[in-house]
């Protein structure tokens, strides 16, 4: 591990400030990612800024009838939350679906949306990986690539993102609070939040250089049935293989969001409407235009198959 600097920020303005003035400075929170990434020099930060005193562990009622939840909320506490698996059934499945009991204790909200990709040759750093060194190219173009995206991805990248929490958050429509090195304040819907990789798929998110995530909001709960199935090669502490986090009416409309076949939690707006006709035709709107290998082609019928379950499933 490489040598760095250490300090605890007294606000959410201070720590962005500090992220800013620091060039290769990194937030801190739970480490459950960061850390790893450290120990192999993937993340080189010369600056830790320790965000977990500024208090953005709560959980609170919104006005407009949602849940605002702090950026630091452990996905332990928020899985748990009563309020949260009454109303957001998606989102509570989902984070228990996630890693293990240890890692839900000290991973956060806004460290759940950051983590990075979990693809081998990111990890590792004999191979060319323009997300961790950009313009080296990408080992896992023509390489092994089963777990790899099959839609929204480039010439450049085809990692996918690992987070079960942010397939929950895309379906329900939260929106991302942060706050900037001036102090100004900034609201992103989830759905502009993960950049597309194109050629800088080292650019992860629309967060500029020293903004802090302060919270994530909710807004009123849908109703409907809350789905979280999740494919994997074992039955736990395992990255997806495809997840489908869904919210299904009674009359068969609903929202769907699907987790790992792109870089970044895919859901379709424009798709749903085929919900109502069922698993096939909705999985091949939402994958239109998917790009398969020999390898990972089987995630195109996972897709649908799952998909089928969760409507099933829905209807009783």
């Amino acid at each position: 591990m490489k040598s760095f600097s250490y300090e605890r920020a007294t606000s959410p303005a201070a720590a962005a400030t500090a992220a800013a003035a620091a060039p290769g400075a990194r937030f801190i929170a739970g480490g459950t990612n960061l850390l790893d990434l450290m120990k192999l020099e993937i993340e080189t930060p010369t600056h830790l800024i320790d965000v977990n005193g500024l208090a953005l562990d709560k959980i609170e009622a919104t006005p407009e009838g949602g849940l605002r939840i702090g950026a630091l909320v452990r996905n332990t506490d928020l899985a748990a939350d009563k309020r949260v698996r009454r109303d957001y059934g998606l989102l509570s499945r989902a984070l228990l679906a996630g890693a293990s009991g240890q890692l839900r204790n000290r991973a956060t909200t806004a460290g759940n949306l950051l983590q990075r990709t979990r693809c081998p040759y990111f990890y590792d750093t004999n191979q060319p990986c323009n997300k961790r060194k950009p313009g080296s190219g990408c080992a896992a173009i023509g390489g092994f690539n089963r777990l790899h995206a099959v839609i929204g991805a480039s010439e450049a990248c085809i990692a996918t993102h690992p987070s079960d929490m942010a397939v929950a958050m895309r379906a329900l429509d939260a929106t991302i609070e942060t706050v900037r090195p001036d102090g100004a304040a900034r609201t992103i819907a989830i759905a502009d939040f993960y950049r597309a990789p194109l050629d800088t798929p080292h650019l992860e998110t629309v967060l500029q250089r020293g903004e802090l995530i302060t919270a994530v909001t909710l807004p009123r709960p849908l109703g409907g049935t809350h789905i979280y199935r999740k494919v994997r090669d074992r039955a736990s502490y395992a990255f997806a293989l495809i997840s489908v986090g869904a919210i299904v009416q009674r009359d068969g409309s609903g929202r769907v969001a699907i987790g790992g076949v792109a870089p970044k939690p895919w859901r379709v707006e424009t798709a749903e409407a085929a919900l109502a006709d069922g698993a096939r035709p909705a999985a091949a709107a939402i994958l239109s235009g998917a790009k398969t290998t020999h390898e990972n082609a089987f995630k195109l019928p996972l897709v649908e198959r799952t998909l089928a379950a969760v409507l099933a499933q829905a209807k009783g």
